[in-house]
C-alpha cells in the first residue's frame, strides 16, 4: 500500500460523511468500454463519431442507426460490479458514504448494493414511450432489432441524457446538496472534462478533496490528495 492510499484509508476510516463522484473509469474496470475510445473496428462499422450518434438530433432523425450503435456499444447487461462499486456500497451500509453521484448509465452501483445513487446522465435500464410515457425494461431494447415501439405505436427512448439534452434538475440539485455538505469528496474514474457535471465539484467546501484517476485531471492542483491509479485497484486496498 502506497503512502497516498494509506492516507486515503485513514481519512475514510475517520469519516462518516463521504460523497463519491464517479465517471467512466469506474465502469471500464467492469469491462464496459468508454465510448470515446474509438478503435479500428468501430471506424469500419459506423459512419459517424459517437458524439454525433448519441445526440438528440441524431436520435430523432436517424433512429434506426442510433439503435444499431446503442445496442452494440452502450448495453453491457452482463457486466458485474468491481471493487470500487462494492466498496462504496459497503461504506453506505456502514453509514460512511451518503451518496454516489455518477456520470455512468449502467446501473452497476445499484447492482453492487448502493441505494442513494444520483445518475446525472440517466440509465440504460430505464426506457419509456415518447408518446404515452409507458415504461419498458432494457431487455425490450436489447432483444429487439430496428426501432423499438410501444404498444401504442410510439417510439421507445432510453432514459439517458443525450448530447443537446439538459440534465435533470432534481438530480443536479440533489447532487449539489450532498456535495456541498460533504466532509469528504472522492472523485474517481473521471477526467472532469464533461460539463456541466464536472462543475459540481465547485460546490465542495471541505478540506478532503480526493482524486483517483489513471491520468491527471484539470482539478489535480485543487485536490488535497491525488492518486494516479485504476480506481478498482485503489479501492480494493481500503
Amino acid at each position: 500500500m502506497t503512502s497516498e492510499i494509506a492516507k486515503l484509508k485513514e481519512w475514510v476510516d475517520g469519516c462518516d460523511n463521504i460523497v463519491f463522484f464517479g465517471g467512466a473509469g469506474v465502469s471500464t474496470e467492469s469491462g464496459i468500454p468508454d465510448f470515446r475510445s474509438v478503435d479500428g473496428l468501430y471506424n469500419q462499422q459506423y459512419k459517424y463519431p459517437p458524439e454525433t450518434i448519441l445526440s438528440h438530433t441524431f436520435f430523432l432523425s436517424e433512429t434506426a442507426e442510433f439503435y444499431r450503435f446503442y445496442r452494440a456499444k452502450m448495453l453491457a447487461l452482463d457486466a458485474q460490479p468491481n471493487a470500487a462499486h462494492l466498496k462504496l456500497a459497503e461504506w453506505e451500509r456502514e453509514g460512511k458514504c451518503r451518496a454516489v453521484v455518477t456520470q455512468n448509465i449502467d446501473g452497476l452501483h445499484q447492482k453492487a448494493g448502493s441505494k442513494e445513487v444520483l445518475e446525472l446522465h440517466g440509465s440504460v435500464l430505464r426506457n419509456y414511450c415518447m408518446r404515452c410515457r409507458k415504461p419498458y425494461p432494457v431487455e425490450k431494447i436489447a432483444s429487439g432489432t430496428g426501432i423499438p415501439k410501444c404498444s401504442c405505436g410510439g417510439t421507445i427512448k432510453p432514459d439517458v441524457v443525450l448530447y443537446e439534452e439538459g440534465l435533470d434538475s432534481y438530480t443536479i440539485n440533489k447532487s449539489v446538496e450532498y456535495i456541498s455538505k460533504a466532509d469528504m469528496l472522492i472523485i474517481g474514474g473521471t477526467s472532469l472534462a464533461v460539463y456541466p457535471a464536472a462543475g459540481l465539484i465547485d460546490y465542495y467546501r471541505g478540506n478532503k478533496l480526493v482524486l483517483v484517476n489513471k491520468s491527471p485531471t484539470p482539478a489535480d492542483r485543487r485536490a488535497d490528495l491525488v492518486i494516479h491509479a485504476p480506481i478498482g485497484e485503489v479501492f480494493s486496498q481500503l
